[in-house]
C-alpha cells in the first residue's frame, strides 16, 4: 500500500488550495437552496433589562418597604421585610405549581404534542418552598404577629384559637398535600390544595372588622386567581417552547397562542378587580393623595405601572404570534414578560405587608 504525503514540490501549496475550494464546494448548499440565517446574538440591552428586572424582584422584600414607608408618616409593622419576603416566596409557589397545572392541561389540547417530553415537573420543589415559608408565617401569627427569636416565644394556642392562626394553619396543610399531589399518577389534583390557599389568602387579607370583609374576599380571591394563571402559566409555556423548539416547534408555538387567548381574559379580571380593591381602600376622592402619600399607595402605583409595561409587551407577543412570517419571534418578549411578572408577585406581597391605608 502507498501512503499519500504532503507535496514538497513548489506546486504543493496550489495544490493544497485547491482541495481546499473542492471541500467547501462540497459543503455548500445546492444552487437554490434557501441559505440559512446567521445566528444573531441578542442585544445586550435585552440581557441588562432581565437582570435588572430579576434583581429588583429580589431587592423588594428587603429594600421595599423602606422605600415606600418614606416619608408618609406610617410606622412599619414589625419584621416588615421578613414578612414580604415569606409572602413573596409563597405566592411564588402558587404561580408556579398552578402554572403547571393549568399549563399542562392547555398542551394536553395541541394535537400531535410530544407530552411525552414535558419540561421537568417543579411543581414538588414549588410547594414545599411555599410549605416553609407558610410554616414560617404560622409561627409568627403564633407569636402575636412577632417574629420570633426563640422557639419558646411561640404559643401554639394562638394557632388553633384565632382566626389568622386557623387560616395559616389552613396553609400550611394546603401546601403538604399540594407537594404529595405533584408526586403522584395525578398532579392536576393539586388545584383543590392550592385553592384552599387562595381563599385562606383571601380570607386572611379582609378580616370581619371591615365593611363588607365577604365582598373584598371575593375580589382577592378571583385577583390571586388569575394573576396566579397569568404568571405561572406563562412561565411553564416558555418552558415548554423551549422543550420542543427541534422536537415540535410548531407545537410549542400552538401552546403559546393557547395561553395567549386564555391571558387577554386573566388581564381583564385583573384590571376590574385589581380597580374595585383599590376604590374599596381609597375613596375615589382620595386616590390621587393616596398614591404618593401612603405607602400602600407607592406599592400599588409602581405595581399598576409595571403591569402596564407587561401588557406592551403581552401585546408584543401576540402582534408577533400571529405573523406568518416569524411566530417564533413572540418568544422574547414573552421571556421578558414573565420576568416582570415575578417583579410584580414581590410586589403583591409587599403590598399585603405595608399598612392598610385610612380611609378620610
Amino acid at each position: 500500500m502507498s501512503s499519500i504525503r504532503p507535496s514538497a514540490e513548489p506546486g504543493g501549496e496550489a495544490a493544497a488550495e485547491v482541495t481546499a475550494e473542492v471541500a467547501a464546494e462540497a459543503t455548500a448548499p445546492p444552487a437554490g437552496a434557501p441559505l440559512a440565517a446567521p445566528r444573531r446574538r441578542p442585544p445586550a440591552g435585552r440581557a441588562v433589562a432581565v437582570l435588572v428586572l430579576l434583581a429588583a424582584a429580589t431587592l423588594i422584600p428587603l429594600l421595599g418597604p423602606s422605600a415606600a414607608l418614606r416619608g408618609t408618616g406610617e410606622a412599619p409593622a414589625p419584621g416588615i421585610s421578613g414578612i414580604t419576603f415569606l409572602r413573596t416566596v409563597m405566592f411564588a409557589a402558587l404561580c408556579v405549581q398552578g402554572g403547571e397545572v393549568f399549563a399542562a392541561r392547555l398542551a394536553r389540547r395541541v394535537p400531535g404534542a410530544p407530552l411525552d417530553r414535558a419540561p421537568r415537573c417543579w411543581s414538588a420543589y414549588a410547594a414545599w418552598a411555599g410549605c416553609a415559608a407558610a410554616l414560617a408565617l404560622a409561627a409568627i401569627v403564633a407569636n402575636g404577629n412577632l417574629v420570633p427569636e426563640h422557639f419558646s416565644d411561640l404559643d401554639l394556642g394562638r394557632l388553633s384559637g384565632s382566626r389568622d392562626g386557623r387560616l395559616a394553619l389552613l396553609e400550611v396543610n394546603a401546601f403538604v398535600v399540594a407537594a404529595l399531589c405533584a408526586r403522584s399518577r395525578r398532579p392536576a389534583s393539586a388545584a383543590l390544595p392550592l385553592a384552599a390557599v387562595i381563599v385562606a389568602e383571601a380570607l386572611r387579607a379582609h378580616p370581619p372588622v371591615e365593611d363588607h370583609p365577604l365582598v373584598g374576599s371575593g375580589l382577592t380571591l378571583v385577583h390571586l386567581t388569575c394573576g396566579m394563571l397569568w404568571a405561572g402559566s406563562l412561565l411553564y409555556v416558555l418552558r415548554t417552547l423551549r422543550q420542543w423548539r427541534s422536537a415540535a416547534p410548531e407545537a410549542g408555538v400552538a401552546v403559546l397562542g393557547l395561553y395567549a387567548r386564555v391571558a387577554a381574559v386573566l388581564f381583564a379580571a385583573i384590571t376590574v378587580t385589581g380597580t374595585a380593591s383599590t376604590l374599596r381602600r381609597m375613596p375615589p376622592g382620595t386616590v390621587a393623595d393616596q398614591l404618593t402619600e401612603t405607602a400602600y399607595g407607592r406599592t400599588l402605583l409602581a405595581k399598576a405601572l409595571l403591569v402596564a409595561v407587561v401588557a406592551v409587551l403581552a401585546l408584543l407577543a401576540r402582534r408577533r404570534l400571529h405573523g406568518a412570517a416569524d411566530r417564533a419571534g413572540a418568544y422574547a418578549p414573552a421571556r421578558r414578560e414573565v420576568v416582570a411578572l415575578g417583579v410584580v408577585v414581590a410586589l403583591s406581597a409587599l403590598l399585603t405587608a405595608v399598612p392598610v391605608p385610612i380611609r378620610w
